[in-house]
């Protein structure tokens, strides 16, 4: 009787050992999944942000566009519009912008409303059916 109760308890030790397994497989396969990708994607945006020079247009992470104008410690002058500067965060630049003109968005000053295709009347050129007539009637 004795014999039968330790075959019972050795039958379920090979399960342990595979639950023991899985519950170490779960950190590496996090690792893989989830921590290297960060960190290759940190390694990435900081090559990115330490090549940044002046001149380049630049995207932060608040979305906003603008012109590397100047750099200070950690801090770089962004221009957003003729003569609107402001001071962000090295680590706030998310990337560069593509300026390469494929597929890149059109500059501010392009989207300056175009001019009329014929300048409008003023009140003293206009004439109403009524003068045009009047005028053909007197000669």
């Amino acid at each position: 009787m004795h014999f039968n109760l330790l075959a019972a308890e050795g039958g379920g030790g090979g399960g342990a050992i595979a639950q023991l397994g899985i519950l170490l497989l779960i950190p590496v396969a996090m690792y893989f999944l989830m921590i290297r990708p960060q960190r290759r994607r940190m390694r990435e945006q900081a090559a990115m942000q330490s090549q940044l020079d002046v001149g380049d247009e630049v995207i932060t992470t608040s979305g906003v566009y603008g012109f590397i104008t100047g750099f200070d410690e950690d801090r770089i002058w962004l221009e957003i519009d003729d003569d609107v500067q402001v001071r962000v965060s090295r680590a706030a630049i998310q990337g560069k912008v593509d300026t390469s003109g494929l597929g890149s968005e059109p500059k501010p000053s392009s989207l300056k409303p175009a001019a009329p295709a014929s300048a409008p009347a003023t009140e003293n050129s206009t004439t109403t059916t009524s003068d045009a007539a009047s005028r053909d009637i007197t000669g």
